[in-house]
């Protein structure tokens, strides 16, 4: 049940990521899960900072259609309101006017540039990213101590972009996995750490104080 598990999930995300990065758009996996108990998906944003990101991606790409238009291959990622750029374009100036449209989006509260500049990546190297990514998300359900849907993966030209609210702990186990996955050349966090008294407020009650909880006026 794991192995198929597993087969399943990777088939999903390289489908999903494949679509949303060959066509140059904001990712288009944020959530799911599969039911029956095997995998529980949870996202630690509230319901709505996940709809802020969504926005963001989505107002943010409307505007660099205007400035830039086809000029470069560019994605942009929002994770509780910090905005990770990727991807290529021609010149300093465009990597410059990127920045200064996507810092003017509303409710953006971050921006961390790691545009390159140089020529377009080509079709084999975006595919290359698109496995690497969905490898590195089945090895997450994989990894016991990690949860799967905490960290959003990016990964350009072999360099892999982890974001998401995690402990130190998390974080640096999370590096360990993705470190392991080939034809990754880099990993770099842009994680918003939280104190193990933090996680708790995440983490599902036993049983028997929830049902306690359930019961208290």
């Amino acid at each position: 049940m794991r192995f198929k598990l597993r087969t399943w999930l990777l088939r999903s995300l390289v489908a999903a990521t494949l679509c949303g990065s060959l066509g140059a758009c904001a990712p288009l996996l944020v959530g799911g899960a599969v039911m029956g108990g095997t995998l529980v998906i949870t996202d630690r944003r509230t319901s709505g900072a996940q709809l802020e990101d969504e926005g963001i991606e989505l107002r943010g790409l409307s505007r660099l259609q205007d400035a830039i238009g086809d000029r470069g291959h560019v994605n942009i990622t929002s994770y509780n309101r910090q905005v990770l750029i990727t991807g290529e374009v021609a010149s300093a100036q465009d990597k410059q006017t990127i920045e200064q449209v996507l810092s003017r989006v509303e409710n953006v509260r971050g921006i961390v540039n790691e545009l390159g500049v140089m020529g377009t990546s080509s079709l084999t190297q975006r595919s290359s990213d698109v496995l690497i990514s969905a490898r590195i998300k089945a090895s997450f359900v994989d990894t016991k101590d990690l949860s799967a849907n905490t960290f959003k993966v990016v990964t350009e030209r072999g360099t892999v972009y982890l974001m998401g609210r995690v402990t130190q702990t998390e974080g640096t186990r999370a590096a360990e996995v993705v470190r392991s996955i080939p034809g990754v050349q880099k990993v770099v966090r842009i994680f918003e750490y939280l104190s193990d008294e933090e996680l708790r407020q995440y983490l599902p009650r036993p049983p028997a104080l929830a049902a306690s909880a359930a019961k208290s006026p």
